[in-house]
């Protein structure tokens, strides 16, 4: 009865809009939509969520409303085109509250107003900006990825660096302090090869004595503080399967933790961190910067041909920035291989609570796994925290938190199974998942299976990071000389 009065006063309110609908009928066919956006929930302050009608019938117009609001969105080759201006306007008071989309279309002289569906308006916003790297899935065209940064509240995007600036070098890992644009960090492979940190528009070098280590800097976590960077130290190798769904393997023949004292210069260190019977990646700071949290497999003989016997359990060790030293004992607080699977990718809800992290079979690249899923702990309590929600039947996994620790955004292959792509999840009062929502585009079924690209280590920042990929380029150049 409830969803009859509904159709029924759209169909009322969209006689009185430019589609001049006239005579319509209600229906209960439910359509498909691509992205599917049925049900999910969104942050007050997202770029318009158009959608694409994938079955075979004529729609002319997506009325949504909100109690005695309405919004009609115009559709052209059955995708909407909603403007941006009246979206946000329509949103500017609509977190809380819940939209009602009816599509609404004119078939054999007749109109129609088909199922409505439902979305969810948080009153949380999210970040303004998201930071990625869009890797093609050949290694022969490594070359032509870069990193970017898309505005969420419009569709714009714009690079931040790019291979074919930088002599056909390869550019990856950045990474930034709390979620701060004017605080990031990426490396350079190849030529004009280093780690560089770019902070309040001041670059520098990461520059340390590395040669008693088996391996320079990959994996990084910035210290809340910002003068600290930790770093996972791996000597990494790839292999590639002919006949096994997880089609590249990734593993550690070596893998040690350091924290590097970007005002000093200096390497800090801890044989806890550094040891030949263990395998250390993947670092993470918490919050308070009183812990790194990182993960440890048992090291082995010929890992390249025993790659099923690495299990990562993730550990903690204290750390002091004031005395530039870390603790003394290190404590496991997920005890993954005793499990027998494999934990990899901590991260911390910026309020300290949450620990999010992905768990798959075996390893600690879990970007290939397919049976990769996000798991989540409470940190207050110890206890397991449902994440059924937001995990698919393909992988899931490079993950970050919002600044306000109410949004995550996950990489996902749920689409295909080809290629990860970023989707948003809200995560409720009480400690639940919404379902995940894809990063909107402004025409998302062609944008997508165009896009022969995956999206990787999406990270949320506040705002626009103050860097074009040219600009970018000359103060990589400029630390050469």
């Amino acid at each position: 009865m409830k969803q009859s009065a509904i159709i029924i006063l759209s169909i009322i309110m969209l006689a009185a809009c430019s589609t001049k609908v006239e005579n319509a009928t209600q229906t209960n066919i439910e359509l498909n939509i691509y992205p599917d956006y049925k049900g999910v929930t969104i942050p007050c302050n997202i770029a318009p969520i158009n959608f694409a009608i994938t079955d075979s019938v004529k729609i002319d117009a997506i009325l949504i409303s909100c109690n005695s609001d309405t919004l009609t969105a115009e559709v052209s080759n059955n995708c909407t085109k909603i403007d941006i201006d009246k979206w946000h306007n329509f949103l500017a008071d609509k977190g809380g509250k819940t939209l009602t989309f009816t599509p609404c279309g004119k078939t054999d002289g007749k109109w129609l107003a088909y199922k409505p569906f439902n979305v969810e308006v948080s009153s949380d916003s999210i970040d303004k900006t998201l930071v990625y790297r869009l890797i093609p899935p050949g290694y022969e065209i490594w070359n032509r990825m870069g990193i970017y940064q898309r505005d969420l509240e419009t569709y714009n995007e714009r690079a931040i660096y790019e291979n074919r600036y930088g002599k056909g070098n390869c550019v990856n890992c950045h990474s930034f302090c709390t979620n701060n644009p004017d605080q990031m960090m990426l490396h350079v492979r190849v030529n004009m090869a280093g780690t560089y940190v770019f902070s309040d528009n001041i670059i520098g070098k990461v520059e340390g004595d590395f040669s008693k280590f088996a391996a320079n800097p990959t994996y990084p976590y910035w210290h809340p503080s910002g003068r600290f960077i930790a770093f996972s130290l791996n000597k990494i190798y790839q292999d590639f399967h002919t006949a096994d769904p997880n089609i590249i393997e990734v593993f550690d023949d070596v893998s040690d933790v350091i924290v590097f004292d970007l005002e000093n210069k200096a390497i800090i260190s801890s044989p806890l961190t550094c040891t030949t019977n263990a395998f250390e990646t993947f670092p993470c700071f918490s919050p308070d910067g009183k812990w790194l949290y990182f993960c440890t497999s048992q090291a082995f003989d010929s890992v390249k041909w025993n790659y099923k016997n690495a299990h990562y359990s993730i550990c903690r060790i204290g750390f002091d920035a004031e005395k530039k030293e870390f603790g003394t004992t290190v404590d496991t607080v997920v005890n993954a291989a005793a499990m027998g699977k494999s934990a990899s990718f901590p991260r911390i809800s910026p309020d300290g609570r949450f620990l999010l992290f992905t768990l798959s079979d075996y390893g600690n690249f879990s970007i290939w796994h397919n049976e990769a899923d996000l798991k989540m702990i409470d940190l207050t309590t110890g206890d397991s925290v449902c994440t059924d929600n937001i995990n698919s039947t393909y992988t899931e996994s490079y993950h970050s938190w919002s600044s306000n620790s109410r949004w995550v955004v996950l990489s996902s292959r749920r689409g295909n199974g080809l290629y990860t792509r970023p989707y948003f999840a809200h995560l409720n009062t009480d400690g639940t998942f919404s379902k995940p929502m894809l990063l909107p585009q402004q025409n998302p079924q062609e944008y997508y299976q165009k896009l022969f690209f995956s999206y990787n280590i999406p990270e949320l920042v506040k705002s626009e990071v103050d860097l074009t990929a040219r600009k970018t380029d000359q103060l990589v150049r400029k630390m050469q000389k």
